[in-house]
């Protein structure tokens, strides 16, 4: 039956013609989706206007108005009719008459019916009252009548909304946040709401309020696929239960999912996550935006006097190479090339979680477009700006999901593709599969201080269930796919070892300890042997908490928290043979000699600067080596300061340090004097690297006391104010008594941050202990550095003075 038999059949019968066409209509397999939606508004307005045009009598200025749902013609088998009778006010007694000839028949046939009778002036007081019925005004769709009166309001309407709107749309995004909160999100429920959790069609239809408004608009692309696509399962939904309702039930999803002919309900909910995520990353860049426009309207009368009526031009604050701030978003620099630097990207996601902010939508598609793919595996670089990234805590959910908007995250984790929008129908699970990952890094981040390696915490958090795309058991899966992965992104075959073996074994603690007698030797032997070493088991303990944590409330008590730690107890016990005492220093090299004897012979340091690389890749056809960085080897006369003085020259070069090592230094045979020797590798935050006799000169001021060091660094950061950014955990510093016989080894664990180790070199210096080495590590945003210090007689410091150094530098870092 074509639509024209369907509304012959309408006009011919009356109200039981058009129950009958529009059970036919809506039974048709030939048609659904939108040309059903369309075909259904389209045979209820030839209904209604027949109805009015049987009540109106001769009278003048009214028409029937459709708004909402109905004004857009996204009628769904059970919507509510969304009717406005409007008048001009002069015969209201007939007016009453017609809507009762309208609204009764509706009602007669069960449908449900929000309806009003308005003159245009009362329907704008109403409106500029209540944001719902202007939100409804402004898909206004004229169906009979005045055509004239009907144009008149939505002209209005729209004038009303575009000159208010600088005052109405922060309180539509108070309402929608509160909704949201009530609601939830709809990309990660088992049961969502399609029309009010977060990301569903009451936010669609928003964001068309919001492009009214002409203040901002939303990013276009498949937001209209989006709406589509949940508007088809309401539909199913409507059929399938033959009731009005917007939840979609776990008992009706295997049904609603036969009714859209897809494989299962996973299939459907993963289509309505994806559906869900478009519409609420095209919220936030559009409430964004909505934002940056109002604040720059408030502040531009200002700036234009202050500035004799200029235009203004936007601040850029630099955040690393490449990457700058601007209007409290993170864009790309003028001079930045994301097709000739494949690292940007990281770099860029990194900088912006690490400073709290958002990355812009024209960044994000810019590099999106143009950047190329990281070769295999990554250089060093890219790998720190992951960690970094991952060890961001909070910020870095918002900005992987602006990269996952892109399609940037399965460029550069394939294997993310399986996980992503996965459902995991568990009710101790609140998260889809992949961002229950990402919670257990934010997790994770928040337990850096408790191991030695955050990194491989890090990434084995982003990676312990990465194997629940595939059949079978997901922790064997998944540790073939992390060594995979981990290989990939450039981690060494001990570091490759240790993550799989994190991912295979990410559930071992939690199952053994609530499910074994931990008084049995042999439960202890068996995890022990699983584990292998007491660097993993740290690793394992910190993972299994953030992966309890992030999986919802209910699967972490301080009950089953206990029982964890007492079997890592026990299984510390079992492998405290492992431990290694402080490494023997390694012989020096003819360059190492060179410099020590020239530092000797001068009285001065000396130093050199060369870039780092690795070995080319296989894979790379251009042979090229990747670079990793700069090694920095300086000599210098043993005398007291060189770790502070040192640290501070390189942090007012704006020198980031990867690596450090402080060491003293054997001479040949007939060379008189002491030398300490620091091997480190560094990178600029941005630009290029200073020159090697500046950083000489530097250093030589301030190892005799005339520069300056801490003032110069004061007076910076007064000129840029700290972010809020990031809120990292707090530092730990602690002892480790049994480390050495030589030495008191003091380890530090903190945020890493310009002149971070200048503080620490400095605080040692204050307490009158001597450092005879030090081992610094920066593992994406987090330092982890070892310090092997001595009393001034050279030997290992007493434990209760060495708990006060500690304490003291402790609280020096808190400060």
């Amino acid at each position: 039956m074509t639509g024209t038999d369907v509304r012959k059949d309408a006009e011919d019968s009356g109200p039981s013609g058009y129950a009958a066409a529009r059970l036919r209509l809506l039974t048709e397999e030939t048609r659904s989706g939108p040309p059903r939606r369309a075909a259904l508004a389209e045979l209820t307005d030839d209904w209604l206007t027949g109805l009015f045009a049987a009540g109106v009598n001769g009278l003048r200025g009214v028409s029937l108005v459709a708004v909402g749902g109905y004004g857009r013609g996204e009628l769904s088998p059970r919507s509510d009719l969304d009717l406005l009778l409007l008048h001009d006010g002069s015969d209201s007694d007939a007016v009453a008459a017609l809507a009762d000839r309208i609204w009764y028949p509706v009602w007669d046939l069960g449908l449900a019916l929000d309806h009003s009778v308005r003159t245009p002036a009362e329907a704008r007081k109403t409106a500029g009252e209540d944001l719902k019925v202007q939100l409804g005004l402004l898909d206004a769709r004229h169906i009979a009548g005045d055509l004239g009166l009907t144009a008149g309001l939505r002209t209005a309407v729209l004038a009303d909304w575009r000159n208010q709107a600088p005052k109405r749309l922060p309180e539509l995004q108070e309402l929608s946040a509160e909704r949201a909160e009530r609601q939830g999100e709809l990309q990660y429920l088992l049961e969502p709401d399609l029309k009010e959790a977060r990301g569903g069609l009451r936010d669609a239809t928003i964001l068309r309020a919001v492009a009214a408004s002409w203040l901002a608009d939303a990013p276009r692309e498949g937001l209209a696929d989006a709406r589509r696509r949940l508007l088809d399962v309401r539909d199913a939904l409507h059929l399938t239960t033959g009731r009005a309702t917007d939840r979609l039930a776990l008992q009706e999803q295997d049904q609603v999912a036969a009714e859209l002919g897809l494989l299962d309900a996973d299939t459907l909910l993963r289509q309505v996550y994806e559906a869900a995520r478009v519409i609420s990353y095209a919220s936030d860049v559009t409430w964004r935006e909505v934002g940056r426009v109002l604040r720059s309207r408030a502040v531009r009368p200002r700036l234009r006097a202050m500035l004799g009526g200029g235009k203004p031009t936007a601040e850029r604050s630099p955040l690393a190479e490449g990457v700058v701030e601007q209007d409290g978003e993170v864009v790309l620099a003028r001079a930045a090339r994301p097709e000739r630097d494949p690292v940007l990207p990281l770099r860029a996601a990194a900088a912006a979680a690490q400073a709290g902010l958002p990355l812009s939508l024209h960044a994000v598609r810019r590099l999106a477009a143009t950047v190329r793919p990281l070769p295999t595996p990554w250089p060093a670089e890219a790998r720190e700006q992951l960690v970094t990234l991952l060890g961001s805590g909070r910020p870095t959910v918002d900005v992987w999901e602006a990269l996952e908007a892109e399609g940037l995250i399965t460029r550069l984790l394939p294997d993310w593709e399986r996980v992503r929008c996965r459902p995991q129908r568990n009710a101790v699970h609140i998260w889809t599969v992949d961002r229950h990952l990402i919670e257990t890094a934010v997790r994770a981040s928040e337990f850096t201080r408790r191991v030695h390696r955050p990194d491989l915490l890090l990434v084995a958090a982003l990676l312990h269930d990465i194997g629940k795309g595939w059949p079978g058991d997901h922790s064997v899966a998944g540790e073939i796919i992390a060594k995979d992965v981990a290989t990939r992104i450039g981690f060494d075959r001990e570091d490759v070892a240790v993550l799989s073996a994190l991912v295979r074994h990410h559930l071992l603690l939690v199952e053994t300890a609530t499910r074994r007698d931990l008084e049995d030797p042999a439960t202890v032997r068996s995890v022990a042997e699983a584990v292998g070493s007491q660097g993993t088991l740290e690793l394992l303990h910190a993972l299994t908490e953030a992966d309890a944590l992030a999986t919802g409330p209910a699967a972490w008590s301080s009950w089953r928290g206990s029982l964890v730690a007492d079997l890592v107890k026990r299984v510390a016990a079992v492998l405290a043979g492992d431990d290694l005492d402080e490494p023997e220093a390694a012989a020096p090299t003819a360059e190492q000699e060179r410099l020590a004897i020239e530092a000797v012979a001068t009285g001065s340091p000396v130093l050199s600067l060369r870039a780092q690389t690795e070995p080319p890749a296989e894979e790379q056809p251009s042979g090229n080596p990747e670079p990793l960085g700069v090694e920095l080897l300086i000599a210098v006369p043993d005398q007291p300061g060189v770790l502070p003085a040192v640290a501070g020259v390189l942090a007012m070069h704006r020198l980031t340090v990867r690596t450090a090592e402080l060491s003293a230094l054997d001479l040949p045979d007939g060379v008189d004097g002491s030398v300490l020797l620091l091997n480190w590798r560094v990178a600029a935050e941005y630009g290029s690297l200073p020159q090697a006799a500046r950083l000489r000169a530097d250093l030589v001021r301030a190892l005799d006391g005339s520069l300056d060091i801490a003032g110069r660094l004061a007076e910076r950061d007064a000129a840029y104010p700290r972010r809020r950014g990031v809120v990292a955990p707090p530092p730990r510093v602690s002892v480790h008594p049994a480390a050495s016989r030589l030495a008191t080894v003091i380890e530090v664990r903190a945020q890493d941050a310009p002149g971070l180790l200048f503080r620490i070199g400095r605080a040692l210096e204050d307490a009158s202990v001597r450092v005879r080495s030090a081992h610094v590590s920066t593992l994406g945003a987090n330092a982890v550095d070892a310090f092997y210090v001595t009393g001034p007689e050279g030997a290992p410091l007493p434990s209760e003075e060495a708990a006060s150094v500690a304490r003291k530098l402790e609280e020096t870092l808190r400060g």
